[in-house]
């Protein structure tokens, strides 16, 4: 790998004695990791089903490094949500923002999704995640990771960072920043990113990431907790924009968080005004763990004001309009899905509790998606297969991870199968994985076009 002439001569300059060791690490091979996703399956039961090699990642209880040629990403559990495959060191910013179910909590820039469903693991289905990407391509794949891993309690945005402090002041117990950078702690993982870099760049991402903090400020509830974090080794992005955030909002303070071995504190030194306790913040050296470069701050708003009126959104109260959902779940469901109703065009959703209007706003999942009000039929959606088992419906098909019709169904081809007509849940070893509809012994293939297996 070339790494930029530039970014070498101020890294020798940085790390001095320690220099030759993390030019070492790059020679070495990159680290890979999944994390078990507990809104699906429990850690005991994945270990006892996981068919790859995995070895335990220290500062995170779901966390595991799995051997290049297991390939989890091609395999059935994987498309039932049971894990995701998220880079080691990334998985840190979830353990340090310790979100708490029934909590309130914001991914600012949150795709591909990594972090926001470690969030949404930790908050277990109770309270209000709002997950947002400004790039609409990037937001629908951050959206499609949100369904795969079952995630009910989520609202999808594809806003900018101002718009939503417009709607939400004050608003969230918990953000996250990961902030855009110059990536310079993904060259191992990326070799992209080394054409992408550049010190100009470096100081256009510490101009942009200090803007989306002064966002986040605004929308982060007096006491809350705010964690940034980048995948750079840049100063100027990491403890000067921090510092420059602190200078510009004494009403926050650095969290002293307790720290795994091998990460690294924040470096005083290496920028022209650190803010006070700097040095609590963290970083991740790729010569001191296994993992890539990260760099995370944890702090807490210590005061501010409360906003003096919300606007919530418009729930569906008339329930004619739910005659074929009710009917399809009568059918085909052993009980109705628990909360309120939200139509959002002919999509039915259940939105989290106390949602604030998203009117005016770009949103992609303003919920729990149910389905689709067709006429006079209503189609369940991918993301209702996702969050339900066995026990909740009147039919399902299970099929073995090995087995050749799980590859017929991920490939969206048509089964023989026999019994009732209906709707049926596909699993995959008892976990869910999709709908068929099964009539005159043709089980109908429901998977998602988008998502089938070539």
């Amino acid at each position: 790998m070339e790494l930029p002439q530039d970014f070498l001569i101020k890294m020798k300059q940085l790390l001095k004695d320690d220099y030759d060791t993390f030019l070492q690490s790059y020679e070495e091979n990159k680290a890979q990791g999944l994390r078990v996703n507990t809104l699906k399956v429990s850690m005991e039961e994945f270990l006892n089903i996981s068919p790859f090699t995995l070895k335990k990642i220290p500062w995170v209880k779901e966390g595991f490094y799995y051997q290049a040629e297991d390939r989890p990403g091609k395999h059935p559990y994987h498309e039932a949500g049971l894990y995701y495959i998220q880079e080691p060191s990334a998985m840190a910013a979830g353990e340090f923002l310790d979100p708490q179910p029934g909590e309130k909590v914001l991914d600012l820039c949150a795709a591909p999704g990594g972090k926001t469903t470690h969030i949404a693991g930790k908050m277990q289905q109770q309270g209000l995640l709002v997950t947002n990407e400004i790039h609409p391509a990037r937001a629908k794949i951050l959206s499609q990771n949100i369904e795969r891993m079952g995630v009910r309690n989520a609202v999808v945005t594809n806003e900018t960072p101002a718009r939503l402090a417009e709607r939400f002041p004050a608003y969230f117990d918990r953000i996250l920043v990961d902030a855009p950078c110059s990536g310079e702690g993904m060259f191992r993982k990326d070799p992209d990113a080394c054409a992408e870099w550049s010190t100009e760049n470096v100081a256009l991402c510490a101009a942009r990431q200090l803007d989306i903090l002064k966002h986040a400020e605004t929308m982060l509830r007096p006491g809350g907790r705010l964690v940034y974090s980048t995948c750079t080794f840049s100063p100027e992005e990491n403890e000067g924009t921090i510092s420059a955030f602190l200078q510009e909002n004494p009403n926050f303070e650095v969290v002293d968080v307790h720290v795994f071995e091998g990460f690294d504190k924040g470096r005083a030194e290496w920028i022209p005004h650190p803010a006070a306790n700097i040095e609590k913040t963290i970083r991740i050296w790729p010569h001191h763990v296994q993992g890539e470069g990260h760099y995370i701050a944890v702090l807490r708003k210590t005061d501010g004001e409360e906003p003096a009126k919300r606007k919530y959104a418009n729930l569906l109260t008339n329930p004619k309009q739910l005659k074929s959902y009710f009917q399809f779940v009568d059918e085909s469901l052993r009980e109705t899905p628990k909360g309120d109703y939200l139509l959002f065009g002919e999509h039915l959703y259940v939105p989290p509790k106390d949602m604030l209007s998203l009117e005016n706003l770009k949103v992609l999942r303003p919920g729990w998606h149910l389905g689709t009000l067709k006429k006079n039929r209503f189609e369940p959606s991918h993301a209702l297969a996702l969050t339900l088992n066995g026990d909740q419906v009147n039919h399902k098909w299970s099929l073995g991870m090995d087995s050749r019709e799980i590859y017929s169904y991920l490939r969206g081809e048509s089964l023989e199968a026999a019994g009732p007509k209906g709707w049926y849940l596909i699993e995959v070893d008892g976990f869910s994985i999709g709908w068929g509809k099964l009539s005159d012994h043709v089980m109908k293939n429901h998977y998602p076009k988008g998502l089938r297996w070539t």
